[in-house]
């Protein structure tokens, strides 16, 4: 039997680059901020019979730094976080605060009428309200049973 030497900091180094990468894949941090990408917006889709709803979190974001494009299939929303910090001749501040661009492309899980969204921005909440497309609101198909023993398993 081979006796092996333990080292507890070498176990500790792999638990933190395990962690690291664990953290990094959470939240990433490093080719986003290289990127200029200060962060990415948190978001919420719901859907009903006749439109897809989607919150997106955008707090301390003025409105008229966003910019939001939506398409049949997908909503973007981009902007940027203006940096306020004012520090004094000899005092130090610390912000965790992300500052700068940011820019988020959300696809949508069925078409929409791109030219009917409604739009509500309050509290950094930014709300969208965007009715389906009438070709995807009507995709009920009805199966044909036929006499009640076998279908032939297509729709009307």
């Amino acid at each position: 039997m081979t006796l092996v030497r333990w080292e507890p900091f070498r176990e500790v180094e792999s638990l933190q680059r395990q962690l690291n990468r664990l953290f990094d894949e959470i939240a990433p941090t490093g080719r986003r901020e290289e990127e200029g990408i200060a962060f990415i917006p948190s978001a919420e889709i719901q859907e009903t019979p006749d439109a897809v709803h989607l919150k997106v979190e955008i707090p301390g974001v003025d409105p008229k730094d966003l910019d939001v494009q939506v398409s049949p299939e997908a909503v973007s929303i981009s902007g940027e976080r203006k940096s306020e910090i004012k520090t004094e001749e000899r005092g130090i501040t610390r912000t965790e605060f992300r500052y700068g661009r940011f820019q988020r492309v959300i696809p949508l899980p069925t078409r929409v009428q791109h030219d009917r969204v409604q739009a509500e921005y309050k509290d950094g909440i930014l709300k969208l309200r965007l009715p389906k497309a009438e070709e995807d609101r009507n995709k009920v198909v009805k199966v044909n049973l036929g006499d009640g023993h076998r279908g032939n398993g297509q729709g009307q």
